[in-house]
């Protein structure tokens, strides 16, 4: 159905926003077959400041899996400027979940799930995934995540 995903965002109250330039020598997005393979992405705020701190020292549960919601929504930004449609995606393969966090935290699957739980909600079943969550001792500019995706693409 043409239009059904820009219809669940609307449903949800879910803009989204411009999409960013890479910071350094790489490129957002990727086709590789039918393959979109998106850089990693760190959480942005409305207003574009950096979602930053360290789960389990600081930020808690909460603030972490908005941060990987945001995330998320990123990737949308970044599929929809390169596929010009997000109804191109069949099936999100793989999300990879970068967690900042104390050596003891261990609740990287609870953070990653604020990026996982958005692409079901606004993809449906061709949001579920495979994915991985691994804690890291720092991420760029002092983020709090950063999440890659691997998605399946149609004409």
């Amino acid at each position: 159905m043409s239009g059904q995903i820009e219809a669940r965002l609307k449903k949800l109250g879910i803009v989204l926003p411009p999409s960013g330039a890479p910071v350094g020598n790489y490129v957002a997005t990727m086709i590789a077959g039918d393959l979109l393979y998106v850089s990693g992405q760190l959480p942005r705020r409305e207003d574009g400041s950096l979602m930053t701190g360290t789960l389990g020292g600081g930020c808690g549960l909460a603030d972490g899996q908005a941060a990987a919601r945001a995330c998320g929504l990123s990737i949308l930004v970044q599929a929809k400027a390169e596929l010009g449609d997000l109804e191109r995606i069949r099936q999100v393969v793989k999300l990879t979940g970068f967690v900042a966090c104390t050596a003891d935290f261990t609740e990287h699957p609870q953070v990653v799930n604020g990026a996982s739980d958005l692409m079901v909600e606004v993809l449906g079943d061709r949001g579920r995934h495979t994915r991985a969550a691994l804690g890291v001792a720092s991420l760029p500019g002092g983020a709090a995540v950063e999440v890659e995706a691997i998605i399946a693409i149609g004409a």
